[in-house]
This record gives C-alpha cells, sequence and structure tokens, in this order.
C-alpha cells in the first residue's frame, strides 16, 4: 500500500510544519517582535518580515518539500513493514516442527 491515511497525513504535516519552525526560528522571532504591540497596523508595519517567513516555511512545507517527506515515510513505511514480515516467517518457521 502506498497511499497515506488521513492520519499519517496530519501528523507528517505537523512534524514537518514544527521542523520548518525550528528552522525559520529567527525570522519568525524578528516578525514576532515587530508584531508585539501592534492589532490592525501589524497588516502593513509588518508585511515585509511576514513574506519572509512565508518564503521560510515555504521551502518546507510547500508541494515540492512535502512530496519527499511522503516519499521518505512511505519508503521507511514499506521497509518497517517488510522486515516485520521476515521476522514473522522466521518466528513461524521455527515453531513448525519437522515432518516425520
Amino acid at each position: 500500500m502506498n497511499a497515506l491515511s488521513r492520519r499519517e497525513e496530519e501528523t507528517l504535516l505537523k512534524t514537518t510544519k514544527a521542523r520548518a519552525l525550528k528552522e525559520c526560528d529567527t525570522v519568525v522571532k524578528e516578525f514576532a517582535q515587530c508584531a508585539s504591540g501592534r492589532t490592525v497596523s501589524v497588516a502593513w508595519a509588518c508585511k515585509d518580515k511576514l513574506k519572509v517567513v512565508q518564503e521560510c516555511m515555504v521551502q518546507y512545507t510547500g508541494p515540492e518539500p512535502m512530496e519527499k517527506v511522503r516519499k521518505e515515510y512511505l519508503r521507511l513505511r514499506n521497509q518497517q513493514r517488510a522486515e516485520q514480515e521476515k521476522q514473522l516467517q522466521l518466528s513461524q518457521a521455527q515453531t513448525i516442527p519437522p515432518s516425520s
């Protein structure tokens, strides 16, 4: 099976967004400092800083990076399932008594 469940997709997106925020921490902090104490004026006063945050985030959460994350996740999941099946076959082979 090479499709992600909704739960897996949501988990990957959440994990990827968290990684993006960590990687973009300095620009996020700059935007937060700009936005601090502002309400409506944040829209124009911090417009450039917001754009920098968005550009940084899209490097990790855009369509192409997310597709890479999905492919890697599927590869690892398939590898893990293959190893589990191999272990199961080995354990079954060991429990079957030899024929007389």
